[in-house]
């Protein structure tokens, strides 16, 4: 047991309450006196709670009516759009397992999320459907159904149109009776270190239970902003609702809070910019590749930035530089906080009033307690400012992975989750993230396992090793770098490899540097050391020598085109 240091000075009530209801219950009870405010804002139309609601409960009779019965899965490949908030309220109305997709995903990896977790329905945009039509023979999904967001597509024989069936259906379905600590809610694909994605399954519990949390981490702001009772605000919702962030920290939180959520299918700081001077949003979830970008616009300035009450930032760490230009320049309040994948995500951050630590990931949430833990065995506590395991207990953390019995048990043991990141906490109860056990890459907060990208290279009939590590970068913060050794007599360039892995990898995961080497470091017994080329690359690093490979962005460039829904992914 740990000794909950950070209790001393605690800016919020620690034991907290947590409704067991399910999510769509959630949802409604929290939004009931609200039916006529905006619950989103997408392309310049507005939707309030009620017409959410009513496309809600529409979808999840087309889903019923279909043949969706609790349990089955509905995978959901789609950017930020009203259809996707219908599509996941409505299977958790219904009892359906929502299996989130990265619409980035090339074919191989979207066959791979489909047929792991079985999909019986595919839910998919129109304008990322490329990737699933070209495995669309390889999948025994029962019913596609697109939403024609660019309205391009022709109708597929075995297509529904998302736009017919909420016209086809009343707003009535029966409500599962759902066991909130039992039922999965969600499948969120994580990166394995194997090369070979796990979904965390996430319950309706997991779920709530993060989102209260967060609402208790601010509840002196709620206090104040809502001391007249709740009235129309707007949060921006750029941070994408397949990840994890974006789907507890900005939809589900929002929506419930309530805010009207400024959708945004992609991230465009002019377009950013230009939504924050226009509705005043008063909350802001981002990774700090977002903030960076906003920091670095030489009119960020001459902007209302100042709107924004709440500039809450995680998925990596965040420069010490950036937080300081945006506070000293721009006057904001930067909140940094901490998470993953099998907590619903979030487990720690800066309190909103009182001491914030540049440079730590702040204090645990509610009822989330945390310990510091050897590396060898991962069972002795270790004291104040000494590094180890950051492991974790709380209402937030996953149930298991999906079909993973090994990977659960080695992740998930005696209640506590092992993250895998090296950590260390002060003597007020603060934690700091120093490195990472395991030898994952986070690009623009977008966690990348090198084994993903080593196992893409494998196959290239020219390559006989790969091994990928992060490097620093202006930009996303780490970016991939490939180190590739060749068959005997063969010759390539970093532009055939590149264009190969195009092929089979999402583009965040894309290497951005390819280093050709006669050889891999390796231990005595033949096993390529990751490690080496990472120590090698922060001596490079402190150096100088290791070059930053990003420029940051052009400015003027506005990648926000309602006719073009593409644009949207050139990240």
């Amino acid at each position: 047991m740990s000794k909950q240091m950070w209790l001393k000075n605690y800016p919020v009530q620690w034991n907290l309450e947590y409704p067991e209801i399910s999510l769509y219950r959630y949802l409604k009870e929290k939004t009931a006196k609200y039916s006529d405010l905006i619950a989103m804002i997408f392309m310049g139309k507005e939707i309030t709670f009620q017409k959410m609601h009513e496309n809600i409960d529409r979808f999840a009779a087309a889903l019923i009516d279909l043949g969706v019965k609790k349990g089955d899965r509905v995978a959901l490949i789609m950017p930020n759009c009203p259809e996707y908030v219908y599509t996941y309220y409505a299977c958790m109305k219904i009892g359906a397992v929502e299996v989130q997709i990265d619409p980035l995903y090339m074919p191989a990896e979207v066959e791979f999320a489909l047929k792991d977790s079985g999909a019986k329905i595919v839910v998919v945009a129109d304008v990322v459907i490329e990737s699933f039509q070209a495995v669309r023979e390889n999948i025994t999904a029962g019913h596609v159904i697109v939403n024609r967001l660019s309205g391009e597509l022709q109708r597929h024989e075995e297509n529904l149109w998302f736009d017919e069936l909420l016209e086809k259906y009343p707003p009535e379905s029966p409500e599962a009776e759902i066991s909130p600590k039992d039922d999965i809610a969600v499948l969120q694909y994580t990166g394995g270190t194997t090369g070979i994605p796990k979904a965390a399954m996430l319950t309706h519990y997991n779920l709530i239970c993060n989102v209260v949390q967060k609402r208790e981490w601010f509840s002196d702001w709620f206090e104040t902003r809502y001391s007249n009772g709740i009235t129309q605000q707007y949060g921006l919702a750029i941070m994408p609702f397949f990840h994890a962030t974006g789907m507890t920290a900005v939809m589900n939180f929002g929506l419930t809070t309530p805010f009207g959520l400024l959708l945004s299918s992609h991230f465009s700081v002019k377009a950013t910019l230009e939504l924050i001077d226009r509705y005043c949003p008063v909350f802001f979830m981002g990774v700090p590749t977002i903030f960076t970008t906003i920091a670095n616009h030489p009119d960020a300035g001459n902007h209302n930035l100042k709107a924004v009450d709440i500039w809450r930032t995680g998925g990596a760490p965040m420069p010490i530089d950036v937080i300081e230009r945006l506070e000293t320049h721009n006057g904001l309040k930067i909140i940094e906080g901490y998470g993953l994948t099998e907590a619903s995500p979030t487990t720690h951050a800066n309190p909103f009033r009182g001491i914030r630590k540049f440079g730590s990931i702040g204090l645990p949430f509610p009822d989330t307690d945390c310990r510091i833990v050897d590396l060898e065995n991962g069972t002795k506590d270790l004291p104040a400012g000494v590094e180890g395991e950051l492991i974790i207990k709380g209402p937030q953390v996953m149930k298991g992975y999906w079909n993973r019995p090994d990977e659960t048990a080695e992740t998930l043991r005696d209640g506590w989750l092992y993250t895998g990141d090296i950590a260390k906490m002060d003597d007020g109860g603060y934690f700091y993230i120093v490195g990472r056990k395991k030898d994952m890459i986070i690009t623009g907060g977008l966690n990348v396992f090198p084994g993903e990208v080593d196992e893409v290279f494998f196959h290239h009939p020219k390559v006989a090793e790969a091994l990928s590590t992060g490097i620093a970068d202006e930009y996303y913060g780490e970016a991939i770098k490939t180190y590739v050794v060749l068959k005997d007599g063969e010759s390539s360039t970093e532009e055939e490899l590149l264009d190969y892995c195009a092929l089979k990898l999402a583009v965040y995961k894309l290497p951005r540097v390819i280093e050709f080497r006669s050889q891999l470091p390796k231990s005595n017994v033949g096993k390529p050391l990751r490690r080496v080329l990472v120590e090698e690359k922060n001596n490079k690093e402190a150096a100088g020598k290791e070059s930053k490979v990003t420029k940051f962005p052009d400015w003027e460039e506005d990648i926000f085109n309602e006719e073009d829904f593409m644009d949207a992914f050139d990240l």
